[in-house]
């Protein structure tokens, strides 16, 4: 029986790039999002053909309980278990502070933050039946050490993500590993109509002169989801290439 992993936004960048990562390692794989349901369809027809492992598609706004409870309903009948949750949903709303709203700024916390947190409750829920597992939320290095007023919203919900990860750390102990990357730059789709200048400023700060692609990003959540990090709990891990 094939271990099973979940990941929330995984339509492209860096959720698309991690279920790449698992099924080439064996790993059955649950496709969740909220939007873009043909290229999800997509996807799981090429992780299929490609690394023979079995794909659910979860089409599932996770900010939503009831759909994540039903959700949960349809693992368990299909699966019977996961042993990786990979919490990488997110949005992002790039304007000026003046020009932000209530409506935007809820909207982020919601899908970010609160919807993290319901799949940690009722993911982790199954992990602690089973007695294992391991839950990677994807923070951002918004929520430690860079700060954006034009992307208040999102800071402020990557931090409470690694306020998560304390928490439920500490309450899923000492059957469920939890942790936290931090990523900086990524070329992926969100930050894909960045100002040039912008661009520039940001790379010229970083050691390494470049984003990070998203593949890079899967290696390490990969990583704490293997028996090598079997020792790592309750760390928020940047990789931002020096910043």
């Amino acid at each position: 029986m094939n271990r099973v992993v979940l990941i929330t936004g995984s339509r492209r960048g860096i959720g698309y790039a991690t279920a790449k990562k698992f099924a080439k390692n064996g790993y059955d794989i649950i496709l969740n999002d909220r939007e873009e349901l043909e290229l999800l369809e997509k996807n799981k027809k090429e992780l299929e053909e490609e690394f023979n492992v079995k794909v659910l598609i979860e089409f599932v706004d996770i900010a939503k309980e009831d759909e994540v409870i039903r959700m949960c309903s349809d693992i368990k009948r299909e699966f019977g278990h996961v042993d990786v949750l990979v919490n990488n949903a997110g949005i992002v709303y790039d304007v000026e502070l003046e020009e932000r709203t209530v409506a935007m700024f809820n909207e982020t916390i919601n899908n970010n933050l609160t919807g993290t947190f319901i799949m940690c409750k009722h993911i982790g829920s199954m992990m602690m039946h089973q007695k294992e597992g391991k839950i990677i939320n994807v923070s951002s290095t918004n929520g430690i050490n860079s700060y954006f007023p034009t992307s208040i919203d999102y800071d402020a919900s990557k931090a409470g993500i690694i306020s998560l990860t304390n928490n439920f750390a500490l309450a899923y102990a000492p059957y469920v590993n939890v942790n936290a990357i931090a990523p900086g730059w990524v070329n992926t789709e969100m930050n894909k109509d960045l100002p040039k200048e912008l661009v520039e400023e940001e790379t010229n700060k970083i050691y390494l002169k470049r984003f990070a692609e998203p593949e890079e990003i899967a290696n390490l959540i990969y990583f704490l989801a293997s028996p090598s990090a079997s020792y790592i709990n309750n760390a928020i891990i940047k990789i931002d290439g020096g910043y």
